[in-house]
């Protein structure tokens, strides 16, 4: 029938459709399946008025189901709607064809399609029909509409403002309902909402919400408003005709959750500018926020809580809400609801940031403990806020130390594994914040956060690569830690991103000094530089410059090498072997208590172990210079037994030629035992400290000590050479005999007795260090070195050459050769030792 020529048959035939799809979905899905959509489609184009209407009835109908809509979409009918909408159509076809673009707008192919047909201008104009249900329903078609950011724009340049306002006087609560929703919307856009300003759109709002009768339209009216406060210019405007004043009593003494609600949203927004912040402060918001966090509605909680945060911006707000407000936010972390948890954290952050008397009242409200409670949950938001929180706590001593006796850093190590960006990186900086502590270290430590922590140097975001290498620079204060950051790659991890320009960052540096620091070959070898704090200890060793990631080989590496052509690796350590003289003690006392030499060179054995009861400090140098006798040696116990007569030593050959069958069966034994390497003991350095201890640290003042140091080194490293004979100075030549006398490529620096510049500057920093003179030591190119020496007990008045203003103290006290153009050079304390000491500079020493 839908296909019948005669346009009566066609009219019924559409009605009794209309009457039939009215009934139920399930007669809808029939007429799809029965292929009436088709001929309806081309039946709303009909030459016949009354044909026209029935079968846009029949659309308008069959809208309201998805697959009708869906087959509509295909049929691209928005088109023809469109045009049903023209003034001279009927108002029955203003009403369906409305209608069926409602149902159709809901869907986002839809709204294009309507969009660029032209389909917001004729729904405009409809807006002020005489017929309710055409405004109703071009009313929700356009709501739908402007949930597209194009479409807002577009019906701002429509006029869509003034006829909107219109429909807030109607007598339908619907049609009141979507005209709010409508502004709502569009009232994001701040063009729009200088608009709706100038047409008094403002008053039309507070005329509803205070109309007890609205009750049902108070919601949505405070969702205008509060997109309206986010302008000064409202806020002020607001503000003289006392509406805010009205809108703060209006939501404290409201007992509808969806509104309180909306006014905390709507203080929210406004609360996002300065000037706004001080006018609601002005009118005592925070008194209406705190009551307002005394509900027992979720939705109200979280948006009180938001509303905070947003006005802690202001100070004086945030002075005013810590005294009532952060007990209830306390009570809030431990709500079943994760959204008003979150809510509470990042408002108790705001409030603790940058001030120390509210971070002392979430202690004082017993806050700790849930805080910690709240690192464990899952939501990211709470998890970070809860971070800044206790990390705004730990800048006070006080609370640091009660909130790392609740565990801490036990707690951190989660959120340290978290996939988050944000969580990772407030947790990174909460390790930073405690980490100053060495027993939250060791907690950290033992709780496996160093791994986590470490991981996260290889953050692809900026912010967690910066923070976690902070928190690297305070963890590796102690060995220990430094030494396990290493062990799980973060020095190498540094050594990578310090390579790269676009990672490597202030922080990164730090962080890779702070852990060569634990490492001075390796800090040596990398930047060339060891600092007056970077004190040089036993087993320490100079392999040289290494190119950027390039791993430097160990000690025992290094000396298990071949012999090659190399740059000598210069060693610095008096350790005494203690393993060695430990297994010479068990044949003593297995041998009726004489002792028996293991190593190659009995006179190194005696002579190792005498020197190294000989290490002592200047403190203890100074006790033994008093009279303390001081250990015997075994030669001394041999020159003993020689006292007693030839006829005892004849007495003794037996029991000699015993212990001797005994001693190769107890060595045999002994050998099996697979013991550790040690690096090789160093006597002759060892005998330089101490001369140095007894003769240069009595002296008077630094600069008398630095140049008899200078010359110590001088005088055990070759002496003075002038610098015309520098090239018959054949200190290549003495190293390669000494690497070819020990036949390893690590030398100890005790055996050199012709050192250039690096080999004298080593030894001056070493000695110095012992004796208790800060100095620096510096690689330069083509064999220099330098060390740098701060004088702080005189300064010498108007010295040309000093890095400082004369009499600027401390300063840098370093000397070089003379030269004819620059007098008296500071910049190399080691930089020829061998002929500082002619005449010419021992004058100029004098003179200072």
């Amino acid at each position: 029938m839908l296909n019948s020529p005669e346009e009566e048959v066609l009219a019924k035939a559409c009605d009794a459709i209309y009457k039939f799809a009215s009934k139920g979905d399930e007669n809808k899905v029939t007429l799809l399946s029965l292929g009436a959509v088709e001929p309806l489609f081309k039946l709303i184009s009909h030459e016949d008025p009354i044909v026209r209407k029935n079968a846009t009835m029949v659309f308008g109908i069959m809208a309201s189901n998805s697959d009708v809509k869906k087959l509509l979409r295909e049929l691209d009918v928005t088109n023809s709607l469109i045009a049903r909408l023209v003034p001279e159509e009927d108002v029955i076809i203003h009403e369906f064809a409305s209608l069926c673009l409602a149902h159709m707008a809901v869907e986002y192919t839809s709204k294009v399609q309507i969009f660029e047909q032209g389909g917001l201008e004729p729904l405009i104009r409809l807006l002020s029909s005489p017929d309710p249900d055409v405004k109703k329903n071009s009313a929700e078609c356009i709501y739908h509409l402007v949930q597209d950011f194009q479409s807002r724009a577009a019906v701002r340049e429509l006029n869509v403002i003034p006829p909107l306002l219109e429909l807030l006087k109607s007598e339908y609560p619907v049609i009141q309902l979507l005209a709010l929703k409508t502004l709502g919307v569009i009232s994001n856009d701040k063009e729009t909402r200088i608009i709706l300003r100038e047409n008094q759109g403002l008053d039309h709002l507070f005329k509803i919400l205070e109309t007890k009768e609205f009750n049902d339209l108070h919601v949505e009216a405070l969702a205008v408003v509060a997109n309206c406060l986010e302008d000064v210019d409202t806020m002020q405007l607001i503000q003289q005709t006392g509406g805010l004043k009205k809108l703060l009593s209006f939501a404290e003494t409201s007992t509808i959750p969806d509104i309180q609600k909306n006014a905390a949203k709507a203080i929210s927004k406004a609360a996002y500018d300065s000037e706004n912040r001080k006018i609601l402060h002005e009118q005592e918001v925070e008194k209406c926020l705190i009551t307002l966090l005394g509900t027992d509605n979720d939705g109200v909680k979280t948006a009180v809580s938001q509303a905070i945060s947003a006005m802690c911006e202001n100070l004086a707000s945030k002075d005013a809400f810590g005294i009532q407000g952060i007990p209830q936010l306390v009570q809030l972390l431990s709500s079943d609801n994760e959204e008003v948890k979150e809510a509470a954290a990042m408002a108790l952050a705001n409030l603790t940031t940058a001030n120390p008397g509210n971070a002392s009242s979430v202690a004082e409200a017993e806050g700790i403990e849930p805080l910690i409670n709240v690192l464990s949950t899952k939501r990211d938001g709470a998890v970070a806020n809860a971070a800044i929180v206790l990390t705004n706590m730990a800048t006070q001593e006080p609370l640091r130390l009660s909130i790392q006796s609740h565990s801490i850093m036990n707690a951190i190590v989660e959120p340290l594994q978290s996939t988050n960006s944000q969580v990772q990186s407030k947790a990174v900086l909460t390790v930073a914040a405690f980490g100053c502590d060495a027993d939250a270290r060791t907690e950290l430590r033992n709780a496996g956060g160093l791994e986590p922590l470490v991981k996260l140097l290889h953050s692809r975001n900026e912010e967690v690569r910066r923070n976690a290498c902070w928190a690297a620079v305070v963890c590796a204060s102690d060995e220990l830690t430094a030494v396990e950051l290493c062990r799980l790659g973060a020095l190498d991890i540094l050594e990578e991103i310090n390579l790269s320009m676009g990672r490597r960052n202030h922080f990164s540096e730090r962080a890779l000094d702070k852990l060569l620091d634990n490492d001075l070959s390796q800090k040596y070898s990398q930047l060339g530089y060891l600092s007056f704090s970077n004190i040089i200890t036993d087993s320490f060793y100079d392999y040289g410059q290494v190119k950027p990631g390039v791993k430097l080989l160990s000690l025992e590496e290094l000396s298990t090498q071949e012999l090659n052509d190399r740059r000598a690796v210069i060693l610095v350590n008096i350790k005494p072997p203690e393993v060695a003289l430990t297994v010479e003690e068990k044949l003593q006392d297995l041998v009726y208590g004489r002792p028996i030499n293991l190593l190659p060179s009995s006179t190194f054995r005696k002579s190792s172990k005498e020197r190294a009861s000989a290490v002592v400090s200047p403190v203890d140098e100074k006790q033994e210079s008093s009279g303390r006798p001081s250990s015997l040696s075994k030669g001394s116990t041999r020159e003993k037994g020689s006292r007693k007569g030839k006829g005892k030593k004849e007495e003794e050959k037996p029991k000699e030629e015993e212990e001797f069958q005994i001693a190769p069966k107890i060595q045999e034994e002994v050998t099996l035992e697979k013991l550790p390497w040690l690096p090789p003991f160093d006597f002759i350095l060892l005998d330089y400290i101490n001369d140095a201890s007894k003769t240069i640290l009595p002296l008077a003042t630094t600069k008398e000590q630095v140049v008899a140091l200078a010359q110590f080194v001088a005088g055990n490293m070759g002496g003075p050479i002038e610098k015309d004979k520098l090239h018959e100075f054949s200190w290549e030549l003495h190293i390669s005999e000494i690497k070819f006398e020990q036949k390893c490529n690590v030398i100890p620096i005790g055996k050199i007795k012709k050192g250039t510049f690096y080999h004298r500057a080593l030894l001056f920093k070493v000695i110095a260090d012992r004796i208790g003179v800060g100095c620096t030591l510096v690689r330069g190119e083509y064999t220099r070195a330098w060390n740098e020496v701060k004088l702080v007990d005189d300064s010498p008045q108007g010295i040309t050459g000093l890095l400082l203003p004369p009499q600027t103290t401390p300063y840098q006290f370093v000397l070089a050769q003379r030269r004819p153009t620059d007098g008296l050079m500071l910049g190399n304390l080691c930089f020829l030792l061998s002929h500082w000491f002619s005449p010419e500079i021992s004058e100029l020493l004098s003179a200072q």
